[in-house]
């Protein structure tokens, strides 16, 4: 029987095409092994890196092609952010998952336009947000249409350069939608910790999605990477693709 958690994973930004297939292949057989469904997550554009000088992606027009290629080839669902309203439209031709980052879920106009894509809106939690402050930016991508919305978990600002999770902001959004994910790697986060670039501990990756687990998350969010180090953005916080599956494992038992 296949397990109703959703899962999404993938690189933090969109590096090459070869790193996009190495890891849909790796995606591909662990829905095949684990009787799961994992929605592909890379991004065409990091617009809110710490320094001018970090790494963003190819762009709105070849990340979308290298995205839809991953579709193709593979046939997997496909989620990616957007930053500005004139994004969503050419977005929500290519993708399933429209995600609005945290620092802008309160942008009206974003979350309108994300909404009349009519694709599902995956609205993360801003770091200075409580659980259920989020019923706001709910009303709003559902009064402009939105058939679906999501709520994303990723953690507060607590003092500077780190992160604390609250749980109870899940069971929180839960009485607001039914879909509540748990990003169990931007939560492990130092933002901005780490001489101009976001740090953070991998480690406490696997803890993070039992504890949401726990709580009643829906789902659960990773950033992977084959050799994470050498990622170009969040390589402190992306997991070891080879320690997805049992990981996933896990938390289906």
């Amino acid at each position: 029987m296949q397990d109703k958690s959703i899962f999404i994973a993938g690189p933090c930004v969109i590096e090459s095409q070869e790193l996009l297939d190495t890891v849909a292949e790796k995606l591909v057989k662990i829905n095949k092994d684990l009787g799961v469904e994992i929605i592909f997550k890379a991004s065409f554009d990091k617009a809110n890196r710490t320094s001018i000088s970090s790494f963003r992606g190819p762009g709105l027009e070849r990340g979308l092609q290298m995205l839809s290629k991953v579709k193709e080839k593979f046939g997997l669902k496909l989620l990616t952010d957007i930053h500005e309203s004139h994004q969503a439209q050419a977005v929500g031709e290519v993708v399933d998952v429209l995600q609005i980052p945290a620092f802008l879920c309160r942008q009206t106009d974003l979350l309108i336009a994300a909404a009349k894509t009519g694709k599902t809106v995956n609205i993360k939690k801003a770091q200075f947000l409580s659980g259920q402050d989020m019923r706001y930016p709910v009303e709003k991508a559902k009064e402009a249409g939105a058939k679906e919305v999501w709520l994303t978990e990723r953690g507060n600002a607590f003092g500077y350069n780190n992160l604390v999770v609250d749980f109870r902001n899940i069971p929180d959004m839960r009485e607001i939608v039914d879909t509540v994910i748990m990003d169990c790697t931007h939560s492990v986060q130092r933002p901005g910790g780490s001489n101009g670039k976001t740090g953070g501990d991998r480690k406490f990756v696997p803890s993070m999605a039992l504890a949401a687990k726990a709580f009643g998350a829906s789902g659960y969010f990773f950033e992977v990477h084959p050799t994470p180090d050498l990622g170009l953005s969040d390589a402190a916080n992306m997991l070891q693709l080879d320690n997805l599956e049992p990981l996933i494992a896990e938390l289906i038992k």
